[in-house]
């Protein structure tokens, strides 16, 4: 399904294209016209784009065409953005001056020879397109000439709004929400029986977590039991992850680094004697034997402790359950009219709109009760006072088809359908984190970022607020959910319900793929890799490079968003470094190695390394800063770094630079006097810097041409930090906590708008 997305890999060749042409200079002689070709090429095929998506449903060998283009547009996308290195290396060529022109001439990356075997890729990538939109002829396709080239600027700005529905705001449960509560007050009919366990059965996208919470949350259940836990089980019942969670739920305090038998200690005595509830969310393991293990560690609190667990499964349910089970029913019609026009108007404003709610009475009927299904379509629809929109929705195809157990629900796939083609591939993306994730807001739009799928703004708008209306349009139509905003207002984060991941998965498919290191058949269509495992495998050395073997070498991301302890060794990014020359994200967090090779500076399309909480890294290696793509590098929590390196201030690309080291200043003799005095290149991409528990730092780097672009600084914890550097005119954020050496005097220049100050002894509120 994610053939739909070559239209939009189509626009961004286009627009990469057309940025080269405009760049001249780089180009030797012959690559101008072969890229011109190219461009041509695309722009003819693109034409048939719109009609080849509507076909392929029920052509076999269109879908196929449109599988073997897309490859192809991203071979092309790969050697595009290696020509893009070749321009920003120039850039930094440039201005290194005379000396390092000659020397850079000489090296062994000759910038003609480069061009040339450049130019030869682009001649072979052009004529494998040529054959392939030769074919084009054999389905019939209609070409559709008025779809514009793209032109890269603002979106349409839609009104802040999310259409989650808060707990204080859930319509029609609240008869069900005394019921539970009525259960969960009552004694247990067998008086052996300390502990109940009521089952809360319901399908996907009926409100079942939601339900939980108003229970969870109510003030008769707040007083009745001494001690209440909320946790998420998912898909597999790991009875160690459950324990700690538990605890953690009590205690407010996380317990990973403790062996098994002090974590069971630990869980018998905060609750023993206590009357707990436990709520067990969205369960769905029918193991008897370690739901029985986990019983039985529990099963020390005071009489009429209860468990409520939340499943789709009535198996889980008889499995689980010692009181009747509770199955949830859906909304009524009236009830789903209300969560709808809530979702799909202002407040008061249908009564503006009788035709549109008459409509709508006919949309909710065919979403079976289910709020999810309600809420998505009214964020749909939200604003829309076009007759035809509301029409479309009603009468849509997608109601028509069978709907067999497991298959999407309609309301997501056509709130999917009405996304643009950019927001599509970035909901795609989101198909890599595991279900019931966190998503945090700050780091997913880094790695879209990362991915290419946010493109710089001809108007000037930053691509980070590009992303956060990305996230806006997601929010309003309930694709994710659970949203909490931090106390600074820095980020937020939020969760994606089941079904909307099943949702990612599907239209995915099969550019990301989910995968652990035993996987035998893997796809060779895969570029996006996300691995399951939760404990890093003791057969490092072996596993590995047999595991890297069965993936295509084109592969663009790796992140291992469960593991607990991440890669013990540098052999790991070798091997990555070694074979996947095109890799675009690479997420390294709670990786323990003590040193990253020399070599990463080979990944040149890089845009992304996390290598956080990496409590052993001294060092990062300057060639690192020859990533001239590097967008993001994320350095929170590595206990043990010593120092940043000397150049990092002159990375052509970073925009976020999140860090813990133990250095003086930032960055150490980064640039000489002569050269701040000129304004030199210091810092000036960054669009956001985190200096995070630098218990050493003293200062920041002073000069005209530093920090010139930074809008967001957040200072945590940094206790002899004394003062800012004095130019900081395009800050919006300055968040500063824990800073006692840092007052009021520093005398900086900013465009302020929103400041946070706590702990600063030199000044006191």
């Amino acid at each position: 399904m994610a053939e739909s997305f070559a239209f939009n890999i189509a626009d961004k060749l286009l627009w990469k294209a057309t940025s080269l042409l405009g760049d001249q200079v780089s180009l030797a002689a012959g690559v101008y016209t072969e890229l011109e070709n190219l461009k041509d090429t695309i722009s003819t095929v693109r034409a048939v784009f719109l009609d080849a998506e509507e076909q392929q449903l029920n052509n076999h060998q269109l879908t196929d065409w449109l599988r073997k283009l897309k490859d192809c547009f991203y071979d092309a996308e790969d050697v595009l953005d290696e020509f893009g290195y070749d321009s920003l290396l120039r850039e930094v060529v440039n201005e290194g001056g005379f000396r390092r022109k000659v020397r850079h001439f000489f090296s062994s990356s000759n910038p003609l020879a480069f061009r040339f075997k450049m130019g030869s890729k682009i001649k072979g990538i052009r004529e494998r397109l040529d054959k392939i939109a030769a074919d084009a002829d054999k389905f019939n396709l209609r070409k559709i000439m008025g779809v514009p080239v793209p032109v890269i600027g603002p979106r349409r700005e839609k009104e802040k709004t999310y259409s989650f529905v808060r707990a204080s705001d859930v319509i029609g449960r609240d008869g069900d929400k005394d019921k539970i509560i009525e259960f969960l007050m009552q004694s247990s009919d067998d008086d052996q029986e300390n502990m109940s366990v009521l089952p809360l059965l319901g399908i996907g996208g009926l409100g079942k977590t939601t339900l939980a919470k108003l229970v969870y949350n109510d003030v008769r259940v707040v007083k009745h039991f001494t001690k209440r836990m909320w946790v998420c089980v998912s898909n597999e019942f790991d009875v160690t992850r459950l324990i700690k969670d538990i605890i953690t739920s009590a205690t407010h305090h996380k317990c990973d680094d403790l062996p098994i038998d002090e974590l069971q200690l630990r869980l018998r005595n905060e609750l023993n004697d206590n009357k707990f509830l436990l709520v067990l969310d969205d369960v769905w393991s029918k193991n008897r034997d370690k739901w029985f293990e986990l019983k039985a560690l529990v099963d020390v609190g005071a009489n009429r402790s209860k468990i409520i667990a939340t499943t789709c499964d009535k198996l889980v349910a008889n499995v689980m359950g010692t009181l009747p089970i509770y199955e949830l029913k859906g909304l009524s019609d009236d009830e789903c009219l209300s969560v709808f026009i809530r979702c799909a108007f202002k407040d008061g404003e249908d009564k503006r709109y009788p035709r549109l709610v008459k409509i709508g009475k006919d949309i909710v009927k065919k979403c079976q009760g289910l709020p999810l299904a309600v809420r998505t379509l009214g964020g749909l629809l939200y604003l829309k006072t076009n007759e035809n929109d509301w029409v479309r929705v009603r009468d849509s195809e997608c109601w028509q088809l069978e709907q067999k157990k497991d298959d999407i629900l309609p309301a997501l796939k056509l709130s999917y359908d009405d996304l643009s083609f950019d927001v599509k591939q970035c909901f795609a993306l989101c198909s890599l984190f595991p279900k019931d994730c966190q998503f945090n807001t700050l780091e997913l739009i880094q790695m879209w970022m990362g991915q290419g799928l946010i493109q710089p703004s001809q108007q000037k708008e930053e691509m980070e607020d590009i992303g956060n209306q990305y996230l806006d349009e997601l929010l309003q139509i309930s694709f994710f959910q659970d949203v909490e905003f931090d106390d600074i207002g820095l980020f937020c984060e939020f969760k994606m319900h089941d079904l909307v991941h099943d949702l990612a998965l599907l239209v995915a498919r099969p550019d990301c793929s989910t995968l652990n290191f035993d996987c035998k058949n893997i796809s060779t269509k895969v570029r996006h890799v996300s691995m399951l495992e939760v404990d890093w495998p003791e057969e490092e050395e072996e596993k590995v490079p047999i595991f890297f073997g069965k993936l295509n070498n084109n592969i663009r991301t790796i992140s291992f968003p469960n593991i607990v302890d991440g890669p013990r060794s540098e052999s790991f990014v070798g091997s990555c470094i070694l074979r996947f020359k095109y890799i675009r994200v690479l997420d390294l967090e709670k990786s323990s190695f003590e040193a990253l090779s020399n070599s990463i500076c080979n990944l040149k399309l890089l845009r992304y390394l996390n290598l956080g909480l990496n409590i052993n890294i001294k060092r990062l290696p300057n060639s690192i800063c020859k990533l001239h793509h590097l967008q993001t590098l994320l350095l929170g929590g590595c206990e043990s770094l010593e120092e940043l390196p000397r150049h990092i201030g002159k990375m052509m690309s970073l925009r976020l630079l999140i860090v813990k080291t133990q250095q003086i200043a930032l960055p150490p003799q980064a640039l000489g006097k002569r050269e701040l005095k000129v304004g030199r290149r210091c810092f000036n991409s960054l669009r956001l810097l985190g200096l995070v528990q630098c218990d050493s730092l003293e200062s920041l780097v002073e000069g005209m041409g530093t920090f010139t672009a930074l809008r967001t600084l957040v200072i945590d914890a940094c206790p002899r930090l004394s003062f800012l550097p004095k130019h900081l005119l395009a800050l919006e954020t300055l968040v500063i906590m824990d800073c006692k050496s840092l007052g009021w005097g520093w005398g900086t220049r900013m465009g302020k708008r929103k400041m946070t100050f706590e702990g600063m002894e030199a000044y006191r509120f």
